[in-house]
């Protein structure tokens, strides 16, 4: 079973729709699992205090690290990844939340403030990921996007494993177009080829209207996909 562990100063957002869809009935079969673990709870002082300021001065505050050292040496064995969502991590891409997907249990740390303390990073061997190039007010909007990404690559929570290799990035492409019924709508037709019945030209079609969009809106996958 695949387990997610949340350390978030606001475990009221949780599941939120992790709960719900597929998600829900795996986490119900057991599939997956889901734990929340409140930072507060580890903090040292009756006031539940879990930042300070930043040495050097500066603006805002930072998470400090026995807090969150407190929480994490509690809760995590020593063999299990754990992620920090941070702007300035690794970019999150496909790649990575299939290797995720392959983890027994991730562990994802929501910042807040102007981040945590390095040295929390540095000693417990903490992995940041970014999940763009814009900035949140926390990193729980960002451990919804990396789980969903993950969790629909674990085998028996989506049904068809068909499906998810068709997406986009994977092969270095972005999906080619989709069409359904009506045939005509607004006086516009599906194209030909997908009424022919010919998978073979259907393939042909689909591949190559995924590497013209490929081409035109992300050149830099387009160039990682010619090198493969």
């Amino acid at each position: 079973m695949f387990l997610s562990r949340i350390f978030t100063l606001y475990p009221e957002f949780y599941p939120g729709f992790l709960n719900k869809g597929l998600y829900g009935k795996a986490l119900s079969k057991n599939i997956w699992d889901l734990e929340i673990v409140n930072i507060r709870d580890f903090a040292n002082d009756k006031h539940k205090t879990v930042d300070d300021t930043p040495y050097g001065g500066g603006f805002g505050m930072l998470m400090r690290p026995d807090v969150l050292a407190n929480s994490l040496d509690k809760k995590i064995k020593s063999t299990e990844k754990i992620i920090y969502l941070s702007p300035k991590g690794k970019l999150f891409n496909q790649n990575m939340a299939r290797k995720l997907s392959k983890e027994k249990t991730i562990n994802l740390i929501c910042g807040h403030f102007e981040g945590v303390d390095q040295r929390l990073i540095e000693s417990r061997g903490i992995e940041e990921i970014s999940i763009g190039d814009f900035i949140l007010s926390g990193g729980e909007a960002a451990s919804f996007i990396v789980l969903d990404s993950i969790l629909r690559l674990i085998p028996g929570i989506i049904g068809n494993n068909k499906s998810i290799s068709d997406e986009s990035f994977e092969n270095n492409l972005l999906e080619y177009p989709q069409y359904t019924k009506p045939q005509i709508w607004e006086k516009k037709v599906i194209p030909e080829v997908l009424l022919s019945g010919d998978h073979a030209k259907i393939k042909d079609w689909r591949l190559s209207q995924s590497e013209a969009i490929t081409r035109d809106r992300r050149p830099d996958l387009w160039q990682k996909y010619k090198k493969d």
